[in-house]
């Protein structure tokens, strides 16, 4: 097998061939080579088409091997049956890469199912990086190259730009290239992959997070197919400062509609993609015009906001309003002005609103040096970090417009590190010049307060990615997983094994030896049903807690056994679970799943009716470190009860971030064997104490 090599033949071929090239620039045959003659690439083009001596003004070849020259490039537009005949002759020519713009494969099911198996084959045999097949091909704007036959590329119209796009669907991606020229966006490199026999997402976004000119990363995605690759695909784009923007498809009902508050029944697929976007820094869009809101934001060079206090200025109360609430959603902070800078502005106009937002009201039309004395006693005074700034339609107007721009300049020289979103109607000259001076501008005021969240959340993850920490390394008695299920007991040994703090108990065979094992522990003590076959005992009744005395304990032993004859029959018991009561704590929920594409997959969240009835979890793929079990907490909504409430003590969080960390290591370690971990409750202790899992359930792949 073959390396898979690098995208550079795609995007940077120095010659091109086009397959089954036709003379009608309509047919998928003729688009791409009648794209690449108009669009003035800059390197030769080989039609290859046995039926003709000349296509399209070029001299046409029988096969890619009789051209004279290299070729790097081959557009690939066949029947179905014919594809693979032409790759080989491409491979035996050393062509790098190959597009392959034909349908009839795997998405029709019969022989293009071997079809497509033997093109796959091909490509891991030879090396050649291979494109689809059922796809709208590729494009890099820099070199003027349209390999594609989508109507959205006609006229090219493209300018040059940091956003480089890739989509799994290829009518999505000839609509975002569309939506590209409509919104004047500068693009980069674009491509569509199809049926991904070869090259996949995972693929392009490495090969954008390589590319010196692309700082935006937009993705539509439907489905991973190899986590390895997409994992560290995201965390080179991190860690080499591009922004990932993904609109994810499919999103999966499964944990909105679970019942049972453990691990396996609450990770849907959506929520497992979810976490691996938070774990990566990427910013996830709900909708096609967040998608290329965010996108352009981050294309525009300006600075990264120093936190999340955001000053909304405007010269209507009525969409301040809206701002203000839109920020809310976003979690910015719209803290107000002080009372100093408030009793200024009101100075400047006494009927203006001073708090924040900040309407200036229509009162800028007749006095436009409001804006920037408004704008600086806001960033001096208020201290945001962020100002977006509603001005209506006077975009439209250049004078307004560069005479707003002017002042804006002049207090930015004193405060180069904020960061400006504007939003007006304005005509493209207008937008043009506001651009050049590093200030966003968006039509639409709510969808301006969106992209400035994205802002903040790409700065917060570019500090967060600087003090990331590895995975702490696993202990080094750590136990292997079970081959078979175990009671909890067992259980409980092997996560301490590895690092998991656990509640001290033991088992008892008989109600002499709980009473015994009662005494030695010291009361009031828990008593639970040991059995491997009972996954979830409080389910049929099988724990009793707060027994204080020998008495308590026989009976409570006496109703176990009864409860678990009568409720599990089936059931092997091997006695009871003898525990120490806990001290007072908060209980949380943690458990390990195994994702089909991600593998091992960690899950956090509070217990009780934030679980069951809220569904207030978080995911992470395994494995990571204590930052980003930090980050998972954070994420809970439930957290405030770990910070202390109404007169509790704040909850060991460090020990509980340690906890996660070390849970992620063992089930990363043990990816094969380990269909499902739950940890529930994982009681948090007060600050200084520990954490310490009270009951565990694991279970081994074979036992799934």
């Amino acid at each position: 097998m073959a390396p898979r090599g690098a995208l550079t033949p795609l995007f940077e071929p120095r010659a091109i061939a086009v397959y089954g090239a036709s003379s009608d620039p309509t047919k998928i045959g003729g688009r791409p080579l009648n794209f690449l003659k108009s669009s003035g690439f800059d390197g030769p083009l080989y039609p290859i088409n046995p039926k003709a001596a000349q296509i399209q003004g070029l001299p046409s070849f029988a096969t890619v091997g009789a051209v004279p020259g290299p070729v790097d490039l081959a557009i690939v537009a066949v029947p179905a049956p014919g594809v693979l005949a032409a790759l080989e002759d491409c491979a035996a020519k050393g062509v790098g890469g190959a597009v392959v713009l034909s349908s009839g494969f795997a998405e029709v099911g019969g022989a293009g199912v071997e079809w497509q198996a033997r093109i796959t084959a091909l490509a891991r045999r030879t090396g050649m990086r291979v494109v689809g097949p059922n796809c709208m091909g590729l494009i890099n704007v820099r070199r003027r190259l349209l390999g594609t036959f989508t109507p959205s590329a006609a006229g090219f119209g493209l300018m040059p730009g940091r956003i480089s796009l890739v989509s799994q669907s290829g009518a999505f991606g000839g609509y975002c290239l569309s939506l590209v020229r409509q919104r004047g966006l500068g693009l980069n490199l674009w491509i569509t992959t199809g049926n991904q026999c070869d090259v996949d997402v995972a693929d392009c976004i490495d090969h954008f997070a390589r590319d010196e000119g692309t700082q935006v990363i937009a993705v539509y995605l439907e489905a991973a197919t190899d986590k390895h690759r997409l994992v560290d695909a995201l965390a080179l784009a991190r860690e080499r400062g591009k922004r990932v923007v993904v609109m994810k498809v499919g999103r999966s009902e499964a944990g909105a509609q679970a019942a049972a508050s453990h691990t396996a029944s609450l990770a849907g697929a959506d929520q497992v993609y979810e976490g691996l976007f938070r774990q990566y820094g990427v910013w996830r869009a709900r909708s096609i015009d967040e998608l290329f809101d965010v996108a352009y934001a981050c294309s525009v060079p300006v600075p990264a906001p120093l936190g999340r206090r955001v000053g909304l200025l405007t010269v209507s109360g009525g969409v301040g309003a809206l701002m203000a609430d839109v920020a809310g959603d976003c979690a910015l902070d719209v803290a107000p002005m002080p009372d100093d800078a408030q009793r200024r502005l009101k100075e400047l106009v006494p009927f203006c609103g001073p708090r924040n937002p900040v309407d200036m009201t229509a009162q800028l039309v007749n006095d436009l040096t409001l804006f920037g004395r408004n704008f600086q006693i806001m960033l001096e005074d208020g201290g945001y970090d962020v100002v977006v700034a509603f001005l209506s339609s006077v975009g439209q107007v250049m004078d307004l417009s560069r005479s707003l721009l002017e002042q804006l300049q002049a207090v930015l020289a004193r405060f180069p590190d904020r960061t400006v979103v504007f939003s007006s109607l304005a005509t493209p000259e207008v937008r043009q010049m506001y651009e050049a001076a590093g200030v966003l501008l968006f039509d639409e005021p709510t969808r301006a307060v969106r992209a400035a969240s994205a802002l903040v959340h790409f700065a917060e993850q570019a500090r967060r990615a600087a003090r990331q920490d590895p995975p702490p390394p696993l202990p080094t008695g750590a136990v292997p997983p079970p081959a078979r299920a175990v009671n909890e007991v067992d259980a409980k040994a092997i996560l301490a094994s590895a690092g998991i703090p656990v509640v001290a108990e033991r088992v008892a065979a008989d109600g002499d030896a709980a009473t015994r094992e009662a005494a030695a522990l010291g009361y009031p003590v828990v008593l639970k049903i040991a059995s491997a076959d009972i996954a979830h005992k409080s389910e049929i009744g099988g724990v009793i807690v707060g027994l204080r005395d020998e008495s308590q304990v026989r009976d409570a032993y006496r109703t176990l056994m009864q409860r678990a004859a009568d409720r599990a029959p089936l059931a092997r018991v091997d006695g009871v679970v003898v525990a120490r009561m806990a001290e007072p704590g908060v209980e949380t929920i943690l458990g390990v799943v195994r994702d089909p594409v991600f593998g091992p997959v960690v899950m956090f969240g509070l217990g009780g009716i934030f679980v069951e009835a809220f569904q207030d979890v978080v995911f992470r793929v395994a494995p990571f470190g204590v930052t980003e079990a930090q980050a998972m907490v954070a994420e809970v909504k439930g957290r405030v009860l770990l910070r202390g409430v109404r007169g509790q003590p704040p909850a060991d969080e460090d020990a509980l971030v340690r906890a996660i960390a070390a849970l992620s290591v063992y089930a990363a370690a043990h990816a094969e064997a380990i269909d499902s971990i739950d940890i529930n409750p994982l009681l948090v202790l007060p600050r200084g104490r520990g954490v310490l899992a009270l009951d565990a359930l694991i279970v081994p792949t074979d036992a799934a």
